[in-house]
């Protein structure tokens, strides 16, 4: 069910008067609400005949975000561990030329129009059925060959707070989807150390919406290879099992008694050996209502970094980088991103959902809004 959440639009139509940071985004700069001043973009290559710029965003604890205009892209989360020490925690490259390498595994990306998977990349709506890009074995992925996380974004830095507003216009019929959807997100740092991700879509035809950002975290900050030693927790006492190529069977199961369950705070590594090919799943969280809500823990022993994650979404998609061969170029200091060097906690709808009538509704109509708030907030134990 797609939720309203008027603070976002607030924020959003506020943001839109406000016509000096979008006449002049490469000199902007303002004081946020912790009196910290947002440095102006840097260049950071160019894609398709347009500039690609890095923003920063800080707070007054030492804590640094970086977003590119091109996919949406997190660069950099840098944020302190127990001792004191700064470190990166998201996997990332050195140079526009890794995010725009074939086979880049949608670091740090945006993703839409729907993120995840649906199945033979067909779907059917009313009495029309739309072909889509059979980029994943057989099956659509996370938009298609030129999703969301591939362009380049409107961006406004927004007064008042650490804030960024993207927008996209991804047009009717673009990668196989109906309807003109226009997109805007809104990246906040905080000053309590939090990454607060709000969403607003809408469309001009019925549609399939799904959005989810792609980062990988390593709470080591790169000092562990992998993150097995990692430990989670989620609120989700249900997840939907898949097939052979990812796709949900369109069943809802416990997890009780299986190595899917994280009700507990769990060690990754303890059970993954018992996951074909690793975790690649739809956790279904427990929770009920459409606001933010507390949803789980991640935690690192070593650093004593934790994340905590809350969102409106009724699932989250939870990856430990099983693809990650140490293949990749320009890598951030030459990290070698071999197999679980890296997960993504993507807070979502469930994959497949336009062809699974079971579960939670995606379909965007014309008139409504498509909403999401999610929030990864950093700290330390």
């Amino acid at each position: 069910m797609f939720k309203k959440l008027t603070t976002v639009m607030t924020i959003i139509t506020g943001s839109l008067i406000v016509t000096s940071a979008c006449n002049n985004p490469s000199s902007e700069k303002k004081a946020s609400a912790d009196s910290t001043v947002t440095p102006a973009p840097q260049h950071y290559g160019d894609f398709g005949g347009q500039e690609v710029l890095q923003y920063t965003l800080t707070n007054d604890s030492g804590m640094v975000v970086k977003v590119l205009n091109y996919g949406g892209v997190i660069t950099d989360i840098i944020v302190k561990d127990k001792a004191g020490q700064e470190g990166n925690v998201v996997l990332s490259y050195d140079s526009l030329a890794g995010y725009l390498q074939q086979g880049n595994p949608y670091f740090g990306t945006l993703v839409g129009r729907y993120a995840n998977r649906i199945a033979k990349a067909t779907f059917k709506l009313d009495t029309a059925t739309y072909k889509l890009a059979a980029n994943n074995n057989g099956n659509t992925l996370h938009g298609g060959l030129k999703g969301f996380d591939k362009v380049i974004w409107k961006v406004t830095q927004l007064p008042g707070d650490s804030s960024l507003l993207l927008e996209y216009t991804s047009a009717d019929g673009e990668e196989g989807y109906p309807g003109t959807l226009d997109a805007k997100v809104i990246y906040t740092l905080t000053a309590d150390n939090a990454l607060k991700l709000e969403y607003v879509a809408t469309t001009s035809k019925p549609t399939p919406v799904n959005l989810t950002q792609h980062t990988y975290f390593n709470l080591s900050a790169g000092k562990d290879s992998t993150i097995l030693g990692h430990v989670l927790q989620l609120d989700a006492s249900n997840f939907t099992p898949v097939n052979d190529v990812l796709i949900p069977t369109g069943k809802i199961e416990p997890v009780k008694g299986t190595p899917m369950d994280f009700t507990t705070a769990t060690r990754i590594g303890e059970h993954i050996a018992e996951v074909k090919g690793g975790y690649d799943h739809n956790w279904v969280f427990d929770k009920t209502g459409t606001g933010a809500t507390v949803v789980g823990t991640l935690y690192d022993p070593a650093s004593g970094r934790l994340m905590t994650i809350s969102t409106s979404e009724p699932g989250i998609q939870f990856y430990t980088g099983n693809f990650l061969d140490g293949t990749l170029q320009h890598t951030r200091n030459g990290a070698k991103y071999g197999k679980n060097a890296g997960l993504c906690l993507e807070a979502q709808h469930f994959p497949d959902s336009p062809n699974q009538p079971s579960f939670p509704n995606v379909i965007l109509k014309p008139g409504e809004r498509y909403t999401q708030t999610t929030v990864y907030q950093f700290g330390t134990k």
